[in-house]
């Protein structure tokens, strides 16, 4: 027994001063970093490097915006991490925390395969960012490496910025006589993990995006204007209007909301449109109920015109024009052409899909003894829209169970009217008689609706008579 109790703590021992030794030779000061930085220095001297200097400003102090891009991209490389000498800042939000070079801290970096160092000069009022490149790397990775430092900096700011939505008034409302948008600051908090959508989907759309904000000099090597519009198609309260806000989110894009019935002529929307900043989001909302029922002096070739005539080919650079309808079966196929409208996404009542992606958003809950039940039901052909399960999950959100059950509820109450389906004796079908309207979904019996409505809101208050109070649990649909 002493002698295994020997043997271990010798192996310990053994383990303890390997791991001492290890850590000594691969630490900063230690004999393999000391080898490795005597090699660089051995290697230096075979090379013929090159200082390039940035400096904050020029000898007119003007401003170099080059200084600002370069410090942009070297307080964001990883290697700044591992440095010394770092300086920490708090950001605008409470967790950020910014990483900063020091005075005359040198950093490296590697691009395309060449080592590169940058030096932090500081001396008195002059500020300078010094580059150091071997001469043999300068042509081939100069220009790419500052094109690169370039975009880097660029997405850095387009993550920084505070976003704003616009929404279009009747009279001028600023100072200056001009300017027909009104701002606030957006902080809608919808993103794209957070939307119910089948995953496939959400994943195509992801990638589509993310491949916009990269393809300006693809749009413009084509000689296209660097845009893309999406039209959003489906019933009230299927996430539309919470997708348009994931997008601005996601790109880190401001919103215009165009309002169409504060719209005078084709005129005042040219100058909205012109009144438009790039890196933004320009939406139409419910563009076919305006189209059915226009009683304004704005056209449908001023509509036209705003979504790909000559005006939006010169201000409608790197926008996203986003278009929502309920239904577009009777809208004209002339407005949804390829070059005016470049995706379709539709957006149908709920499914047992989404309605799982709801219930993990809103309760919490990835699995239930309740689910087969709801996929039953489901399956059965009932639905509602996402906002209205939604509503039901946040009344109830202090108990997963009665929030499943009230859901269960209304499926069978309200959902499964959609399905009904009478067929008259010559073969047509009849207005309220179950027929699909416009967006695909049945139309449901207006008396049969009234009796189902009462029954369901007496459920809703018998539910809401044992949850927390509605004031503290409501929640807002989206469009």
């Amino acid at each position: 027994m002493m002698t295994t109790i020997i043997n271990l703590f010798c192996v310990f021992i053994c383990t303890a001063a390997s791991l001492f030794l290890l850590r000594l030779l691969f630490r900063k000061t230690g004999p393999f970093h000391l080898v490795k930085r005597w090699w660089r220095s051995t290697q230096d001297w075979f090379y013929v490097y090159q200082v390039l200097k940035v400096p904050e400003s020029n000898d007119a102090m003007q401003e170099n915006p080059l200084y600002r891009r370069v410090s942009a991209y070297l307080n964001s490389l990883p290697s700044l991490e591992e440095s010394d000498f770092t300086n920490l800042f708090s950001g605008k939000k409470p967790n950020d925390i910014l990483l900063h070079l020091d005075a005359n801290q040198t950093i490296e970096d590697v691009f395309l395969g060449a080592r590169l160092s940058w030096t932090n000069d500081q001396r008195g009022d002059r500020r300078a960012f010094v580059l150091r490149i071997r001469r043999a790397d300068k042509r081939s990775i100069l220009r790419p490496y500052l094109q690169h430092i370039h975009a880097v900096s660029d997405e850095i700011d387009r993550k920084k910025r505070d976003l704003k939505l616009h929404i279009n008034v009747d009279e001028v409302v600023n100072d200056r006589g001009s300017g027909r948008w009104r701002s606030v600051p957006f902080t809608h908090p919808s993103t794209l993990d957070t939307i119910a959508m089948e995953p496939d989907l959400k994943d195509k759309v992801k990638s589509d995006l993310d491949s916009f904000l990269k393809a300006k000099q693809y749009y413009h090597r084509l000689g296209r204007v660097w845009k893309r519009s999406f039209l959003l198609y489906g019933p009230s309260g299927t996430g539309k209007s919470s997708f348009v806000a994931a997008m601005a989110n996601f790109l880190c894009y401001d919103v215009y909301d165009v309002d169409l019935s504060k719209v005078k002529d084709d005129s005042d929307l040219k100058t909205l449109l012109m009144e438009t900043n790039a890196k933004s989001v320009v939406v139409m909302e419910d563009l076919d109920r305006f189209l059915a029922h226009n009683s304004t002096a704005l056209s449908v070739s001023g509509i036209l015109n705003f979504m790909d005539g000559i005006l939006s080919s010169c201000c409608a650079e790197e926008r996203i024009m986003v278009f929502t309808m309920n239904s577009k079966e009777h809208v004209d196929p002339a407005i949804l052409r390829p070059g005016r409208v470049d995706v379709h996404i539709h957006f149908p009542l709920c499914d047992f899909s989404a309605f799982k992606t709801l219930a993990n958003s809103y309760l919490g809950v990835k699995d239930h003894k309740l689910f087969p039940q709801v996929e039953e039901i489901f399956q059965g052909g009932a639905s509602l829209s996402p906002a209205e399960i939604g509503e039901l999950m946040i009344v109830n959100r202090n108990s997963p169970s009665r929030a499943l059950k009230s859901v269960i509820t209304a499926l069978q109450t309200d959902g499964t009217v959609k399905i009904g389906r009478r067929i008259s004796t010559d073969g047509s079908r009849k207005p309220g008689d179950g027929s699909p309207d416009s967006s695909g979904v049945f139309l449901k019996d207006s008396s049969a609706m009234k009796d189902l409505r009462k029954l369901y809101g007496l459920l809703r208050m018998k539910s809401t008579r044992k949850s927390p109070s509605f004031d503290e649990a409501s929640g807002q649909k989206d469009g």
